[in-house]
């Protein structure tokens, strides 16, 4: 269970990190699930010289291994108490998985953004879907490390406590929200904040606040780099209720602190 400080921690600060909230082999054995997958795109494993690209995107998995990470007693216990228990959906997948190779190239992908949440009126379009202040539909973003993940491995990079400000932000677009794509002024306003780095080990998962600003970053080459393993999954739910008159769940406290 989650303790009383770390709960605090999440409302302060966005995020916080479930160790090894899964088993390594357990995350083994789901990074040769994403190997398969990976050759029969020509990316070999012990072959370097075919990891031509700085990121490739793996879809949704369902089997045994990323069943296990998604189900993990110790997620289910902090989801009831972050979200509220019966306001949010078990998932029994992943995905998906940016899965990051050693490159001087630039992924094209790194820039500072929140997740969406529900889709506007192009829902093919995906810079296109929305966030509003109640975060209808997405209850947490949630971090999987699939491989150990230090300094120089292209951790996420976090801005602490960009949750609250956004919140107040968010207010101004009422219930239809705005599309993620346009809140590029909103992001650069968290530009002053502290960094933090989404490090760890394999099994290891951050849960972190809808709100959160946060960026990738690519993973450059140097003595023996291993390609990152990835998943970001959200984790759906009940819209955040912010009534002033009721119990606020610790994911509404930090809406309704960012607002005042």
């Amino acid at each position: 269970m989650l303790t009383d400080e770390q709960v605090e921690t999440f409302v302060r600060d966005g995020f916080i990190a479930v160790r090894r909230a899964f088993a390594p082999e357990i995350a083994s054995a789901a990074r040769n699930v994403l190997w398969d997958e990976l050759e029969q795109m020509g990316v070999e494993r012990d072959a370097p010289s075919t990891w031509d690209r700085p990121v490739i995107r793996l879809g949704e998995h369902g089997e045994a291994p990323f069943r296990a990470a998604a189900t993990a007693p110790a997620l289910a216990q902090a989801a009831d108490r972050l979200v509220g228990p019966e306001r949010w959906v078990p998932r029994v997948s992943l995905g998906t998985f940016p899965v990051r190779f050693p490159s001087e190239a630039e992924p094209g992908d790194d820039g500072w953004h929140v997740d969406a949440s529900f889709p506007g009126d192009e829902p093919d379009d995906f810079l296109r879907w929305r966030v509003n202040a109640h975060s209808r539909g997405r209850a947490l973003l949630m971090l999987f490390l699939f491989s150990d993940v230090d300094i120089g491995d292209a951790p996420t990079r976090i801005r602490v406590g960009s949750h609250r400000r956004l919140a107040g932000m968010l207010q101004r677009y009422g219930e239809e929200g705005a599309e993620i794509g346009a809140l590029g002024a909103e992001y650069a306003a968290t530009s002053d904040l502290p960094e933090a780095a989404a490090t760890g080990r394999a099994g290891d998962v951050y849960l972190c606040h809808p709100f959160l600003v946060h960026a990738a970053q690519p993973l450059r080459p140097g003595p023996d780099r291993r390609p990152r393993f990835l998943a970001q999954p959200p984790l759906l739910g009940a819209p955040a209720d912010l009534a002033p008159d009721g119990d606020l769940t610790p994911v509404a406290r930090a809406i309704v602190a960012g607002c005042l």
